[in-house]
């Protein structure tokens, strides 16, 4: 086991770090195996698991600037180039996982043995088959508790048929479930019934991608919708006896599922029967506000009115309370901007902490939009967010380091940036990034980079972030080019094309004619001219790629003017002119500029080759160029031409 272990080891790219790591290991393999202790230092006593899991932490956690992902570490194959390819091998991996789980559903008999020793129940597959036969109230709970929403329904059906009593608490469960699920199965039943449709015989496969399966599916995958009479409605009038959870699960249902109106009504019907609302129900309500009202004023009216219904009916607010309503403040406009400091002073009054959807939803309303305020608000509350290791809380806690970064850049503020990236990377708090909002997160800082920083630091942050904690946009790219452009390190776009290369992006005509441009400009030393023309020449054998799934790529008249040019420069005169300008020039009807034609000119006479300069001059007469009088002349003057080339 050591020797994996050192082999293990020894892969780390820091040869400190495998000291460091390896010899904690050792330590904690070899003296474990006089006891299941010992002393590591002066009075220290160390547990031999604990010291195991550290050297391992030690050695396995130094940042890789050149790896991908660690959930794509298990196959180099499936590496992503850029970030499409990053989320789509993501949602492959958790399609799989789904996949798994849905014939772990269906065939269950292949499942049933335990051949683990000593075996982990929680590592093993949930039992998913209902156990309890038979019309009866426990075999109803079982399927609730299984979340067989269908099953469920007929279940109940056929109890109330037989004139067999169901219990307030079990209809009430029943109720949770189809009002969680919006009345639709979970989400492992409804990928076996969209099996079933996809296997249905006899249906043309043209007809089965038609716009309208797609639209269907299309709102399917955005939630489902709260439908007119479904089983929760027909199963709540039925009732006997409701209580308050009854009004207050069909509230939540209906606000989550978008039936905000219907919710509202049956709010009205819960106090008309002296019923109280818990706290649960006047979030979601609060929520639901902006459905409601149109004017900005009136749905801070009616959230007021929610606020005081809490206070009658005495339901202490929660964070969640103040979270909903600063989200409801984030579609008031300015009335927004004026509540919603008082709505965080109310906060701190009751000695309620906030999460980082309370600091979202305040960035989002004094940040977005042309007019924005001062970087105090967002100051002030990364001077909170920098104390504190946050722990999720709310659903929207993921998206403040996002909407946070976003308001950086708007403010074109870089202190601020760094400071909330080290806020991001304290304690778990960069937990909260998903691989997209990852992505979008580190974009977004790297663009504000290129705009504020010195071209040291860019390129620094450059090579330690791409590939490793984020793919670059094409925007990125461009924003970079810019900044090279800007600190005058041309000589670095040939590594910025390698890398445009490998993300995908050497198609993308915006940055072609920009990376061309930049190359093209000026001269320079012969090494970097040398770069730019092999540069060129991949340009150039991207344009006369084709392929059955691409479409092929159109030469712009500057492009060709630039490839031309940094052929010339370094005297393939070849190149640059049977490739690029004699044959494509007249093919796509396009007039080279001066610049061009000089600059070839200039090659022509460096190899000496007057065929080339004849053929130039030529051109120029065909195009009815203003200039090809002063090729002309400059022709006569600069090469010695025979009498038949006179």
């Amino acid at each position: 086991v050591l020797q994996t272990l050192a082999s293990t080891v020894n892969r780390v790219s820091s040869s400190v770090d495998r000291g460091n790591g390896l010899n904690c290991l050792t330590h904690a393999l070899t003296l474990h195996a006089g006891g299941s202790y010992f002393y590591f230092g002066v009075n220290e006593r160390w547990d031999f698991y604990n010291c195991f899991l550290q050297g391992f932490h030690f050695w396995s956690t130094r940042f890789d600037p050149t790896a991908a992902h660690y959930m794509f570490q298990d196959d180099p194959f499936l590496m992503p180039r850029n970030a499409a390819n990053s989320r789509l091998f993501a949602l492959s991996k958790e399609s799989g996982r789904n996949a798994a789980k849905y014939i772990i559903k269906q065939f269950p008999q292949y499942f049933d043995k335990t051949f683990a020793e000593p075996n982990v129940p929680c590592l093993m597959p949930e039992t998913l088959t209902p156990q309890v036969e038979g019309v009866s109230e426990e075999a109803l709970k079982e399927r609730i508790h299984l979340r067989r929403v269908k099953d469920s329904v007929d279940l109940f059906d056929q109890l109330i048929q037989a004139g067999t009593p169901v219990s307030l608490e079990t209809t009430n469960s029943l109720l949770d479930l189809l009002c969680f699920y919006g009345d639709e199965e979970s989400t492992t039943e409804k990928a076996g019934e969209e099996k079933e449709d996809l296997e249905e015989p006899g249906v043309n496969a043209s007809e089965k991608a038609t716009p309208k399966r797609q639209l269907e599916r299309g709102s399917q995958s955005s939630g489902s919708r709260w439908r007119e009479n479904n089983n929760a409605e027909r199963i709540f009038k039925i009732m006997p006896e409701r209580n308050a959870h009854s009004y207050c699960t069909m509230i939540r249902g209906m606000v989550k599922h978008g039936a905000s109106a219907k919710a509202y009504d049956m709010y009205i019907d819960l106090l008309n029967e002296r019923h109280k609302a818990d706290v649960h129900t006047f979030n979601a309500l609060i929520t639901a506000v902006p459905s409601l009202k149109d004017r900005f004023l009136e749905r801070w009216e009616l959230a007021k009115v929610f606020l005081n219904h809490m206070a009658q009916q005495e339901v202490q607010p929660n964070l969640l309370t103040f979270n909903a309503l600063l989200k409801t403040l984030r579609r008031c406009g300015g009335v927004g901007r004026s509540m919603s400091l008082l709505v965080i002073k109310e906060m701190e009054a009751l000695d309620i902490e906030p999460s980082l959807a309370t600091y979202d939803h305040l960035i989002f309303i004094f940040y977005r939009g042309v007019d924005l305020c001062s970087s105090g608000i967002i100051s002030e509350v990364l001077d909170d967010v920098e104390k504190r290791s946050f722990t999720p809380q709310d659903p929207d806690d993921a998206n403040f380091f996002a909407t946070a970064m976003q308001a950086c850049c708007d403010l074109k503020d870089i202190k601020l940036a760094y400071r909330l990236n080290k806020a991001m990377e304290k304690g778990d708090n960069w937990k909260f990034l998903d691989m997209d909002r990852l992505n979008a997160y580190w974009s977004k800082f790297f663009s504000l980079l290129c705009m504020m920083e010195q071209i040291d630091v860019v390129l620094k942050w450059y090579k330690e972030m791409s590939s490793s904690l984020f793919y670059p946009t094409p925007k990125n790219i461009l924003d970079l080019l810019q900044a090279l452009d800007a600190a005058n390190h041309l000589e670095v776009i040939p590594s910025v094309w390698e890398d445009m290369k490998q993300l995908g992006f050497n198609r993308r005509q915006e940055l072609l004619e920009e990376i061309l441009s930049l190359m093209s400009r000026e001269q320079h030393p012969e090494e970097i001219q040398l770069a730019f023309a092999k540069c060129a020449e991949d340009i150039k054998a991207v344009h006369e790629q084709t392929g059955r799934e691409q479409a092929p790529l159109e030469w712009t008249g500057s492009a060709l003017g630039h490839v031309a040019l940094l052929f010339s420069r370094v005297g393939r005169t070849q190149d640059a002119w049977y490739v690029n300008m004699m044959e494509q020039f007249q093919q796509i009807n396009r007039i080279p500029t001066d610049q061009v034609m000089d600059e070839f000119l200039n090659c022509a006479k460096q190899t000496n080759c007057p065929d080339e300069a004849i053929k130039l001059v030529k051109l120029a007469a065909s195009l009815g160029l203003p200039s090809s009088q002063r090729l002309k002349s400059r022709m006569e003057k600069e090469f010695e031409l025979s009498e038949k080339q006179k």
